[in-house]
């Protein structure tokens, strides 16, 4: 989807269009040319990159020092019950300062619905939700105005735009989520109400602390269990053990990265669409454009190709609701790009934070060669605050495809021998007005 168009001049484009004066009946002349480089050829390019999602789009604005950002969300139901309050929870996990092991900037990340609401309920127009910046601290950047931050999007913006908001890292700064965040409260809420869906995202790795895969259960973990800790691992003693490692790094300029690990609960079936909007596809795509990631993996993952085909599929059986169901779940929830209605699991690598008050090598941007400490206030480790900002894109890609799915294969009676409705008997939708 196009959030921007931009108007570029190409010049000696060699198969551009016809020039002045030519007819169309000329393209059959045997005596064609093309225009020559001199003439200049012009196109119009939809510049994208803001907006996400298709029935369920969101368009997130701002940068980390500027007045504020925000998001504008279309495409949302129309009578759903929704107030700031919905989207404050969520911001107020995912704001900075919330702990010594996060950025000490302190924001309230107070946010405003400004439009698409009415009487505390959506009317179905576009939400415009905005968060003021309030805790800027421009000068903190003044170095990294002249020098790049090695493995920061310094230099790469500046490749690509030729000019970049210096202050906070502008749109590269993870301030940028909070849109995504709003907008995936809203998402959320939609599907806790329609099909009873849950979605939870916890820290499993901290540098080489590793959470085995035994200690949580994937059923009946709780979002309690998840927040009870500052570092948002629901086993306190690897809780412990991952604080004490950021710990480390923080008190010495330095950081480290780590894995987040979401799941999903209550997925309705068919979600997915094949080839190219396969679920699994959509939710890599989702998760990877959060900032500092560097990974993804999905069920059994890479682990699964030291397997063999007999130890890798999940079998099939009848469980006591006469219900399909698979005896394990190394797919991961997803089959053929497709739910299959058990637990969604994934996992998301997160890299060190690129700033950090260490000294190191780098260039400037007018091509010296120096060394750069950075200033300013960085998380020593983002898997705690990317949690919230996990489920968020998830949230995003499941209510868009269950919206998807609505329109394509529910405008019919479904097929009761292979197909179930999307929405749960058991959920809380009788309480969203008619």
């Amino acid at each position: 989807m196009a959030s921007s168009l931009l108007t570029k001049q190409f010049l000696g484009a060699p198969f551009s269009s016809l020039g002045s004066g030519q007819q169309p009946s000329k393209l059959c002349s045997p005596n064609l040319r093309f225009p020559t480089r001199s003439q200049p050829k012009r196109l119009e390019i939809h510049a994208a990159g803001n907006t996400f999602g298709n029935y369920f789009r969101i368009t997130t604005f701002g940068e980390s020092h500027g007045g504020g950002v925000g998001c504008i969300i279309d495409g949302c139901p129309p009578r759903l019950p929704l107030s700031e309050s919905d989207m404050q929870v969520e911001l107020d996990r995912r704001r900075p300062g919330q702990s010594r092991i996060t950025t000490p900037r302190k924001e309230t990340d107070t946010c405003k619905i400004s439009s698409g609401t009415a009487d505390g309920l959506t009317t179905g127009s576009p939400i415009k939700v905005e968060v003021p910046n309030t805790d800027q601290r421009g000068n903190d950047y003044s170095e990294m105005s002249l020098a790049y931050r090695p493995s920061h999007a310094d230099a790469t913006y500046d490749f690509k735009y030729g000019v970049r908001s210096v202050q906070g890292g502008g749109r590269s700064s993870a301030r940028e989520t909070i849109g995504r965040v709003a907008a995936g409260a809203v998402a959320k809420k939609i599907l806790k109400l329609y099909s009873g869906t849950e979605i939870l995202a916890y820290v499993s790795q901290v540098h080489n602390v590793v959470l085995p895969e035994d200690l949580v259960d994937n059923q009946t973990v709780t979002l309690e269990q998840i927040e009870s800790n500052i570092v948002r691992c629901p086993n306190p003693e690897y809780a412990e053990k991952m604080i004490a490692a950021i710990d480390y790094v923080r008190v010495r300029g330095d950081s480290v990265g780590g894995v987040v690990t979401c799941i999903v609960r209550n997925v309705p079936r068919g979600l997915g669409t094949p080839v190219f909007d396969k679920l699994e596809a959509e939710l890599a795509k989702a998760c990877m454009s959060l900032p500092a990631t560097k990974g993804f993996e999905f069920g059994s993952g890479f682990a699964g190709t030291f397997m063999t085909g007999s130890e890798h599929n999940d079998e099939f059986f009848m469980d006591e609701h006469d219900q399909i169901r698979t005896k394990t779940n190394r797919s991961g929830g997803i089959q053929g790009g497709i739910s299959n209605g058990e637990i969604i699991n994934m996992r998301i690598a997160f890299k060190p934070t690129s700033t950090i008050a260490r000294k190191q090598h780098t260039v400037s941007r007018d091509k010296h060669e120096t060394e750069l400490i950075a200033r300013g206030r960085h998380d020593p480790c983002v898997v705690p605050r990317a949690v919230p900002m996990v489920e968020a894109m998830v949230a995003l890609v499941l209510v868009d495809q269950l919206m998807t799915q609505y329109a394509q294969c529910m405008l019919f009676p479904v097929n009761p021998a292979l197909q179930e409705p999307l929405q749960s008997s058991t959920t809380e939708s009788a309480q969203v007005p008619l």
